[in-house]
């Protein structure tokens, strides 16, 4: 009899720290859930803030390297009018530019391109331009047959090219004395009506001419 009461009452002590073990668990598991959620509460502007300030601090950040990033750029753009099919090209940036659209001179665009200060645009072929830029005011076939001259006397040499960007546009590339007193790397291609030629004079800016204008130039064909 007493091995019976024994026995029940070990069984009631253990029911009895079992359901006291899980009360005190549920009783620690909602004091933190609701520590939690009162934090929250009781935080919310705070912690919107804090999220908010930490995205324009991002925005900013990434502003600030694109800034730097354009502006280490080594290049400088050049828009032409729309008129002349919206020519653009880049160049280095320590480069001077003039651009006369004026077409007062026959020429309905005329660019002149050249380190540091630029020299005189009329000083009769004395100075060997970087960069030189023309609209002419003929057909493309047309500019191209005041070429033949210098090939029959092997004067330069002519082969047909494409601007990286305009693949669909052929041209051709004209190489040796391109006037009287000038030799140099051209590039003529059709525009519209007209012709455009981009060349520059001499051999001193020839890489920049090859690694940064020519596959850096287009226009609206």
């Amino acid at each position: 009899m007493k091995l019976n009461q024994h026995g029940a009452i070990s069984a009631v002590t253990l029911g009895l720290v079992a359901v006291t073990i899980v009360l005190i668990a549920s009783l620690v598991f909602g004091f933190w859930a609701f520590s939690g959620r009162q934090k929250y509460k009781d935080n919310t502007q705070q912690l919107i803030n804090s999220a908010v300030a930490s995205a324009k601090q991002q925005q900013l950040s990434a502003d600030t390297a694109n800034f730097f990033v354009q502006a280490q750029k080594p290049l400088t753009e050049y828009v032409g009018p729309q008129t002349q099919g919206t020519i653009t090209l880049f160049y280095p940036k320590n480069w001077s530019s003039y651009v006369d659209t004026s077409g007062t001179n026959g020429y309905p665009l005329d660019g002149y391109f050249y380190p540091a200060t630029l020299p005189s645009v009329n000083d009769n072929g004395q100075t060997n331009f970087a960069l030189r830029l023309q609209v002419e005011n003929q057909p493309y076939t047309t500019v191209l047959q005041n070429f033949e001259g210098l090939v029959q006397q092997n004067l330069v040499t002519i082969k047909a090219y494409s601007l990286p960007k305009l693949p669909s546009v052929v041209g051709v590339e004209v190489v040796g004395q391109l006037k009287s007193s000038v030799k140099g790397t051209l590039v003529i291609l059709p525009l519209r009506s007209a012709a455009l030629e981009v060349w520059t004079e001499g051999t001193a800016y020839l890489s920049e001419f090859n690694s940064d204008i020519l596959p850096n130039l287009s226009f609206s064909p």
